[in-house]
């Protein structure tokens, strides 16, 4: 029974996120608000010294190319956590091998579709900030051939907002000096997520 009230809860709190605070069609403010995130990104990777765009390829590679903003593409989820956290050993565009303890799977529905992504943090360290790689149906061809990255913070819930928008490119993208990891085949989506930033340079 307490198992059974558990996910009456946990289905709930998934609707009333997806009502209250999920971004609707048509949203605004939630594309006024992504367009000065990503404006935000633009100033950074081009004013600040941590950026990984190399001097001579800033006027090429900025402003970042996104697809259009789409609300649609952002969708409450929910985190399966791990009972143990196995450890996934991912290629890396260097060549080296990157371990990686699955915290848990995001489970998510987009465009009427059920799906579930890994969530990811470094071997033997605390869980700030959830690392979510992934490969689409865009990858290689209008997206990094690599595949891109979601970054989460966690939640005491486990209740997140998985937003495509916000997808980014590895910094091996701009610059092969950078160890990227790559996703593993169970992050890999089979739908084309046309949202979120898209090849340099395309």
């Amino acid at each position: 029974m307490r198992r059974i009230l558990s996910s009456l809860l946990v289905l709930v709190a998934l609707t009333a996120i997806a009502c209250s605070s999920g971004p609707s069609a048509g949203d605004d403010d939630y594309v006024k608000k992504l367009e000065a995130y990503r404006a935000d990104k633009d100033q950074m990777m081009r004013d600040d010294p941590s950026s990984p765009i190399p001097r001579n390829l800033k006027t090429l590679l900025l402003p970042l190319r996104y697809f259009p903003p789409d609300p649609s593409f952002s969708t409450a989820a929910s985190l399966r956590l791990a009972d143990q956290r196995p450890v996934f050993e991912m290629p890396t565009s260097t060549g080296a091998i990157r371990r990686m303890q699955r915290v848990g799977v995001l489970d998510f529905t987009l465009k009427g579709q059920p799906m579930s992504l890994g969530a990811f943090v470094e071997e033997g360290q605390s869980i700030d900030e959830l690392f979510v790689p992934f490969a689409d149906e865009t990858t290689g061809k209008d997206t990094y051939e690599a595949g891109r990255y979601l970054q989460l913070v966690p939640t005491s819930t486990n209740l997140y907002e998985v937003d495509f928008n916000k997808a980014f490119n590895p910094y091996c993208a701009y610059n092969k000096s950078y160890e990227c990891p790559f996703p593993p085949p169970s992050n890999r989506l089979k739908m084309a997520i046309t949202a979120g930033e898209k090849n340099p340079g395309a």
